[in-house]
């Protein structure tokens, strides 16, 4: 052809070898295991939606990024940005069938147009966990109990836990409490949104941005001040009693986030995974009260790896039914990116742990056994499609990752055996096939042990 197309991607859209899917595959694995363990049930909603159930909801930045058009009946329509404001829709419209509260899990791709950095794209998948129909300071616990959980079970390297993580606090209502008592409640939105840009921007650009919502010099150097308090839990708590005074909002939030910390004492949670950071803010508009943020203590700078928080009237746009909700998400791909930037990911490119040798074409069958007896013993295994010389096999074995290769000529395969081959210590040893394979299973487990 003389006008072929050039293979590509569009900007902040990525392909997945296998060598990246692999490990993506076994993120989604474990966080549906964090989640059923808490009781979490699985649900799914459609890509598109109605642009009206998706405007709006996120803040003027995040319409802006919205993926709409008209479809081809003249509706118009849009690409989901988030999994949360689906599921307000969801639960509104189904939550006689569900019972209250609902407890469910969403993992699936989302897009935005927005910029693309490190870690950030454009489509993207969210692992989402959310309880709906309850205020009670339990569901604020637990959120964090969950995130814990959920970190501690993501390094991908060993059996030992991913403990290098942190889960930032806060509180909304102590947010919206400072503000109310400066008199700047009316700029709330465009300063919150100031503030959760302070990690990546720095404090004197984001006093620039706050000062645009009519705070004075003064307001802005109290707002800094307050988003920089330092200490432990309890310190920063005492502090912020004193600083709300009696502002009944920002009480309230303080008291709801005394409760939270002391919920995950009682929980028997390290508390140096927990820290109140004042500073937090969460850009979404939605939030009503307590948000988390997530960070890697070895890699910082990429940002929050799962955030939420509570969101208690987001389904009022769908249903007079009061459905307060609270949760987080897991942001699988830039975890993933911190992961591979953090030396974290074993590099195989196959999810078989036995490569089985074909280089004698008149034994098909007998290798085509072998394989299959393994497999029915619950290890996964690949047979080598053509009878190649071994050498290039074993190439091929250990480029994609195999642990074990499993070789057989003819003087072994006439005598029912094999010599298998640990391909990571380069040691071999012969096992016979007798009494259905039970010696070569037996020695295929102690190395994959």
């Amino acid at each position: 052809m003389a006008n072929r197309i050039t293979p590509r991607t569009l900007r902040g859209f990525r392909d997945f070898l296998p060598e990246m899917m692999m490990p993506r595959e076994k993120l989604i694995d474990r966080a549906k295991e964090v989640y059923r363990s808490f009781g979490f049930s699985p649900i799914d909603t459609p890509a598109l939606e109605l642009l009206e159930i998706l405007t709006g909801k996120g803040g003027e930045e995040t319409d802006r990024q919205l993926y709409q058009f008209e479809d081809a009946g003249g509706r118009r329509v849009g690409m989901r940005f988030d999994l949360t404001v689906p599921l307000a829709r969801f639960v509104a419209q189904h939550a006689p069938k569900l019972g209250l509260p609902f407890k469910r899990y969403h993992i699936a791709t989302v897009w935005r147009g927005e910029n693309t950095q490190r870690g950030r794209y454009r489509e993207f998948m969210q692992c989402d966990f959310d309880t709906i129909g309850s205020l009670a300071v339990a569901t604020d616990i637990e959120t964090a109990l969950v995130i814990h959980d959920l970190m501690r079970r993501m390094d991908l390297t060993s059996q030992q836990d991913f403990t290098a993580f942190q889960i930032r606090i806060n509180n909304r209502q102590i947010l919206n409490g400072l503000l109310d008592q400066l008199g700047l409640s009316e700029g709330s939105t465009l300063i919150l949104r100031a503030l959760d840009k302070l990690p990546k921007i720095g404090a004197e650009k984001v006093g620039t941005e706050i000062s645009v919502s009519g705070a004075d010099a003064g307001q802005v150097n109290k707002i800094l001040e307050f988003a920089s308090l330092q200490g432990s839990n309890d310190e920063i708590l005492t502090r912020l009693s004193n600083i709300i005074g009696g502002n009944e909002v920002g009480q309230a939030g303080v008291a709801r986030l005394a409760d939270t910390i002391q919920g995950i004492r009682a929980a028997g949670i390290d508390e140096s995974h927990v820290q109140i950071d004042v500073s937090i803010a969460r850009g979404l508009d939605y939030y009503t009260g307590m948000i988390y943020e997530t960070f890697l203590t070895d890699l910082p700078t990429i940002g929050s790896v799962c955030s939420g928080g509570r969101y208690d009237n987001l389904a009022e746009l769908y249903t007079k039914q009061q459905l307060p909700g609270i949760g987080a998400s897991l942001g699988l791909d830039r975890l993933l990116a911190a992961l591979e930037e953090l030396n974290k990911i074993e590099k195989v490119a196959t999810p078989a742990k036995v490569f089985v040798a074909f280089f004698d074409k008149q034994r098909l069958h007998d290798y085509l056994s072998i394989a299959n007896l393994i497999r029915q013993s619950g290890i996964s295994v690949e047979l080598y499609p053509d009878p190649k010389k071994l050498g290039a096999q074993l190439k091929y074995a250990d480029e994609r990752g195999f642990r074990i290769a499993v070789i057989a000529g003819d003087q072994e395969l006439d005598k029912n055996e094999v010599q298998v081959k640990d391909l990571a210590a380069k040691s071999s040893s012969v096992c016979s096939l007798e009494q259905d394979g039970e010696e070569l299973i037996k020695e295929l487990g102690r190395i994959l042990a």
